[in-house]
């Protein structure tokens, strides 16, 4: 321990007198005298929007389970209190598409995708864990033609509250929250719908947050008793800490219902400890979503490395617990929802941040960051400039706090120019005279002082090293009971490609992944016009692929594979590279990008360089599949 830490955790009362009274920093009081302020909802990640948590699932077993601890288990790790996920809607959402439940008005299927699992696995863990969800996007049919899903409120209400209704028959999961349409326009009389729709059914205790984007909502709510009425809670994303003086009119629980989405190395880490503290003293949003839960997707899909922790590799095994797990364990192992934020929260005088909250008995935990600016950049909103400086730090306890003589410390410490960093370290108890103690501040730390003493920084064994994607891979999707609707390492970029058995084959291609969407979804991103599934490696050079495709439809059908490929995720309708094109008709081309422009020069390119190429990605496509009509396709199986 260095000599800093000693002077300020030493339990002699002469030197902590000394201390204290030496000190030229300031008093800060902490009380529940005069009241307390608003209630504590939790901390929590966000599997979706989209795909984020695709490649968790391929995991084998210690690691998926380790993972998963590390996440949501109290008093282990992350310890996350809300678990939010998207409700799938075969569109692209991000990173990737996630299946709906309903792919048409006639279909209902509660097992596609890896959502309900990772809800239940969460469960597990945290069986007090709180369960949120929401659409990005919708199946087309419920738009009826149109790229919109607000024209028939009657129908969309009844797809997500069958969505909602099916959590809990199929899986036994219970959702307290549904949100609107993630950042997009809202529409007042859809929410109305919605809540009549959830209270007919008797699900009068699922909250709405409405509007997950801004914060504009809080006027129509204000001005609309019925519309103010029908929603719980009003969530913002990406509020930069601050929120506006309509939502705190309302007096509504305001959220941060969105957030963080910045590469979770220690400047990430620094930008979710700033955020937490301060969505609170600067926003009085009592919640704090991170997008996303966990990096479980190909890294150079967009927003690569953006979640709490790392887990891209099931085929190695290798995962990374990053500084986000953390700095989240500083708040979430000695706080719970319900608890409440005292009124005596703020800012230091040399910079950085300071909460409190109590669970009502005499417990009391206090959390503290002093992060410089930039070293807590977030990717947005862009952030105004602010000093932090190293400091004396005093605090009085008061009020019920007062006969409070020790308090547990934890202690995060960032140090950039050795680029040695300290996390979630337990040092000795502080020991307080007539109520009062007082920390040496330096820049970039996390401190809890808490009266809760179950903490833990958890741990397994290191997992395996990071490999790169096998250079030889095959998958024959030669399996009866898939525990998952997907293939391994397959992500869907637009489109849904599903397990399916072809009973009409009496060959060896009865088992094959089937593109199963065949009308354009309401969209969320700029889906590309093909079905598209990426998988594979970003160094790949030399690259042979073998593939049997069955076109269901002998006169439009199609398919292509692509390497080479410049983009994915959001990005991909605009995605280069090499694209070869095979036609039902027999017909084939090679072209340089989507469009199918420019043939001759590809061709000419892929001559010239020997197929010596430098591959983000292997692109499995059928074409014309959101034509109605156009027919299916199905891969009978791979070799690459």
């Amino acid at each position: 321990m260095d000599q800093r830490v000693f002077w300020v955790f030493a339990s002699a009362v002469c030197l902590l007198s000394l201390t204290l009274h030496s000190s030229s920093g300031q008093t800060y009081p902490l009380t529940d005298d005069g009241g307390l302020g608003r209630v504590f909802d939790g901390i929590g990640g966000l599997s979706g929007g989209g795909a984020t948590s695709r490649l968790l699932v391929n995991y084998a077993e210690p690691y998926r389970s380790q993972i998963l601890d590390y996440l949501f288990k109290p008093n282990f790790g992350a310890s996350l209190h809300i678990l939010k996920v998207e409700i799938g809607g075969d569109a692209q959402t991000t990173d990737g598409t996630e299946a709906s439940h309903m792919h048409y008005e006639n279909d209902e299927n509660y097992f596609r995708g890896y959502e309900w699992w990772l809800m239940k696995e969460a469960k597990k863990r945290n069986p007090n864990i709180t369960l949120i969800a929401l659409p990005w996007a919708f199946p087309g049919w419920v738009g009826r033609g149109k790229n919109w899903p607000y024209d028939f409120p009657d129908v969309t209400a009844a797809y997500v509250v069958n969505w909602v209704i099916g959590a809990k028959k199929y899986h036994d999961l219970d959702i307290q929250y549904i949100g609107i349409w993630n950042e997009r326009t809202f529409d007042s009389k859809y929410i109305k719908v919605l809540r009549n729709m959830l209270d007919r059914v008797g699900l009068t205790d699922v909250g709405i947050i409405a509007a997950d984007g801004d914060w504009s909502i809080a006027k129509s709510l204000i001005a609309d008793p019925h519309l103010n009425d029908s929603v719980q809670v009003i969530g913002a994303h990406y509020p930069g800490t601050t929120t506006v003086p309509q939502a705190l009119t309302t007096k509504k629980k305001l959220w941060s219902s969105e957030d963080y989405s910045t590469f979770n190395n220690e400047v990430g880490g620094g930008c979710w400890a700033r955020i937490l503290n301060q969505n609170y003293v600067n926003g009085q949003m009592t919640a704090t979503i991170s997008w996303n839960l966990v990096a479980s997707y190909y890294e150079e899909l967009p927003f690569g490395r953006d979640g709490l922790m790392t887990a891209q590799e099931p085929w190695s095994g290798n995962y990374v617990v990053e500084s986000p797990i953390w700095i989240t364990a500083h708040s979430t192992q000695f706080t719970q929802p319900g608890w409440t934020y005292l009124q005596t929260v703020g800012h230091f005088a040399q910079g950085g941040s300071y909460v409190a909250l109590t669970d009502g008995y005499g417990n009391l935990t206090v959390v503290i960051e002093t992060m410089t600016h930039d070293h807590s950049i977030c990717i947005r909103p862009p952030l105004p400039p602010f000093n932090v400086t190293s400091q004396n730090a005093t605090f009085q306890l008061k009020g019920s706090f007062a006969s409070i003589k020790e308090l547990q410390v934890w202690r995060s410490h960032f140090d950039f120019k050795a680029k040695k960093h300290s996390l979630f370290e337990k040092l000795p108890p502080v020991k307080l005279v007539d109520g009062s103690f007082t920390l040496n501040l330096a820049e970039d730390e996390v401190y809890t002082l808490t009266t809760i003493r179950t903490g833990q920084k958890g741990s397994f064994p290191e997992p395996p090293p990071s490999a790169r994607f096998p250079k030889a891979y095959k998958d024959n999707f030669d399996i009866r009971n898939p525990p998952f609707s997907e293939a391994p390492n397959f992500a869907d970029q637009t489109g849904v490609f599903e397990y399916y058995i072809n009973l009409t084959d009496p060959g060896p291609h009865a088992f094959t992944l089937r593109q199963v969407v065949m009308e354009r979804p309401i969209t969320w991103a700029t889906d590309a016009d093909q079905t598209i599934s990426v998988v594979g490696d970003y160094q790949w050079q030399d690259m042979v692929v073998t593939c049997d495709v069955f076109m269901e439809n002998v006169k439009s059908g199609g398919v292509f594979v692509a390497a080479r490929v410049d983009k994915g995720g959001q990005s991909v309708r605009s995605a280069m590279g090499v694209f070869f094109w095979v036609f039902a008709d027999g017909s084939y081309k090679v072209t340089n990008d989507l469009g199918q422009f420019s043939p001759s020069s590809v061709q000419n390119r892929v001559q010239n360089t020997g197929c010596d190429f430098n591959i983000l990605f292997f692109i499995l496509s059928l074409i014309n599949s959101w034509t109605v009509g156009a027919g299916r396709g199905t891969v009978r199986n791979q070799t690459f």
